[in-house]
């Protein structure tokens, strides 16, 4: 498990700086201000829970079965809050119109809070 962590750790935090950088660049000259505001709150809640795996994947502090769910919860909830920035400020260039499911974005931060919480909880029990 520990082994899945990580490395989901590294891929998050490699493609944040990816699209970071897009971001800054190449997004920058099609995307107002305000929509590039929200894509870096994307890639910066992707990088801070790419760390926050990286922590999990190292810790002792946690049991498997609880690193389990504190994975799940945060991989779905940066999928879910990431992702969904990522396409709504996106969609006048991309044609990909999320905004019917667009109440995906606050259960997507709900997930990562959630996370947090399971894995404070978890090293208190310890």
């Amino acid at each position: 498990m520990n082994k899945k962590i990580i490395i989901t750790a590294i891929l998050l935090g490699a493609t944040s700086i990816i699209l970071g950088a897009f971001g800054a660049h190449a997004l920058k000259k099609v995307l107002t201000t305000d929509q590039l505001i929200s894509f870096e709150t994307g890639v910066r809640y992707q990088m801070y829970h790419a760390f926050f795996l990286l922590f999990l994947g190292i810790t002792n502090l946690v049991s498997d079965p609880k690193k389990k769910i504190v994975y799940l919860l945060t991989v779905i909830g940066i999928i879910f809050f990431s992702g969904s920035i990522y396409l709504l400020t996106t969609r006048d260039i991309t044609s990909i119109d999320i905004s019917t499911v667009a109440f995906i974005t606050p259960i997507g931060g709900l997930l990562l809070i959630l996370a947090w919480i399971v894995l404070l909880i978890s090293i208190v029990r310890k």
